[in-house]
């Protein structure tokens, strides 16, 4: 069964998260599937818009752990990566319905949508640096692009769980939507998209993005580089220790 669903249909390409025994935990396949599903939307020429959404309760819960242990890849080719590029430079205006656990990378794509819908209820989270880690996706420079410098090191440095009031005002999330009407509202969102003048759409969104496409692609790549040595450092070895062991990481002889 696949744990990523699509469907194109009065010219959106609707991408579903659908893991939800795991709270659509990211693996190295639906990563592959995702940056398809992109890559079929921007070919398509009767696709307009795109939409992205798990369950008003769950959206992304970041990584599978297990999975991103066995295989830490963050080289050109792999899948993450290939998801990643394909969203910061998808052509195609996206809109997101963000509802229950949207983490790490759950968090991180939201910078690239265009429009950001979310329940009262979600939980964002970055929890990069607790895992001996660092950010990804090139939101090291747009979440402080976006929410200022002192709002993004709290979200950032910290880690620390945080809920939809507090994205809508660091300026990743446009509404915030009851949980019953929240996939409907993202998608009257982007069907509103889709009846505008496509060529318009694209070129003003084009030059919206203009001036940082090519600092944040070459920030993805420094950042992928990082990554990757850093998910063999003793302190992330010590987090992702602690997470299968179900205890708190120790990093005090680091």
């Amino acid at each position: 069964m696949s744990h990523i669903v699509t469907e194109t249909r009065d010219r959106i390409a609707r991408i579903e998260l659908a893991r939800l025994d795991k709270k659509n935990a990211l693996t190295a396949e639906m990563y592959a599937a995702m940056a398809d599903a992109l890559a079929a939307a921007e070919a398509d020429r009767d696709v307009r818009a795109i939409l992205i959404h798990g369950a008003p309760d769950c959206f992304a819960a970041g990584n599978d752990l297990a999975d991103f242990v066995k295989r830490p890849s963050f080289d050109d080719s792999a899948p993450v990566m290939r998801f990643m590029r394909a969203i910061a430079t998808a052509a195609k205006p996206i809109v997101a319905a963000v509802g229950g656990p949207a983490v790490g990378i759950g968090t991180t794509m939201l910078l690239h949508c265009d429009l950001v819908y979310a329940a009262p209820k979600t939980r964002f989270q970055l929890p990069f640096v607790g895992l001996g880690i660092i950010p990804e996706a090139g939101s090291s420079m747009l979440l402080p692009m976006i929410a200022g410098y002192q709002r993004a090191a709290e979200l950032m440095l910290l880690g620390k769980p945080f809920d939809a009031e507090k994205a809508m005002a660091a300026g990743f999330v446009n509404e915030i939507v009851p949980p019953e009407s929240l996939l409907e509202r993202a998608r009257q969102a982007a069907l509103d998209i889709a009846a505008l003048p496509p060529a318009s759409v694209r070129l003003t969104k084009q030059f919206m993005k203009q001036r940082y496409a090519k600092p944040l692609a070459e920030l993805m790549v420094e950042e992928a580089k990082v990554l990757t040595e850093r998910v063999g450092s003793p302190e992330a070895q010590e987090a992702f220790s602690a997470f299968f062991e179900k205890r708190k990481p120790d990093f005090s002889r680091f």
